[in-house]
């Protein structure tokens, strides 16, 4: 039983990997609606985090983060901010791009766990899709004032702004459509695993 809960939980996380990586290095993670852009990168790390608990969260999440801070250098979908940032100084750049991910992954399968006990595991499944968008966001743009808050780059953003305002209009509109896109999938996935049988994997680790 042990060996065949393993398997299944390395399939997961390989599934999941797969995903990231299509995701980050092809067009297919970004959704165009309207002006915004909807990025499906936390999905996978919350379906991990659903499915696997705190650990699996957190191995997602450090993938993410890998494949984040590479696009930094161009490789697959590149970002600007994260070339301007590695340029600045590549060290605090992986800092800013890791660690929220890796730590939005464990604390999405934590909250999964105290959720499923207390709603049970289909709503605690919405609830993680939504908190994979929102920590995600908010942890990211808490890294990125906190390490390169007083360069001339994050000040020319921020343009006189206080924290909260300037993450509000720089992440707006699309940060709220990630969450409820994130929601909605997730919460979906998670039940159709519930529904397998794959979901109570994450009560046995």
């Amino acid at each position: 039983m042990k060996q065949q809960m393993n398997a299944r939980a390395l399939t997961i996380l390989a599934l999941m990997t797969a995903l990231l990586i299509v995701f980050s290095f092809t067009p297919v993670g970004s959704i165009p609606v309207g002006p915004l852009v909807i990025t499906l990168n936390v999905i996978p790390v919350a379906v991990a985090a659903v499915a696997l608990g705190p650990k699996g969260g957190l191995a997602m999440g450090c993938v993410f983060g890998l494949l984040s801070f590479l696009q930094c250098f161009g490789v697959g979908v590149p970002s600007g901010m994260g070339a301007v940032l590695v340029s600045i100084d590549p060290f605090l750049a992986f800092i800013q791009r890791f660690v929220p991910r890796a730590l939005d992954g464990f604390l999405v399968g934590a909250i999964f766990s105290a959720c499923e006990k207390r709603l049970g595991a289909r709503p605690a499944c919405f609830a993680a899709g939504f908190c994979s968008a929102f920590l995600n966001t908010a942890l990211f743009m808490s890294a990125l004032v906190l390490l390169f808050g007083n360069t001339d780059y994050v000040r020319g953003l921020m343009g006189g702004r206080n924290v909260l305002a300037f993450v509000v209009a720089f992440v707006g509109v699309n940060a709220l459509v990630e969450m409820v896109s994130s929601t909605l999938i997730t919460g979906v996935v998670g039940a159709a695993l519930y529904q397998a049988k794959i979901l109570p994997l994450g009560n046995q680790r």
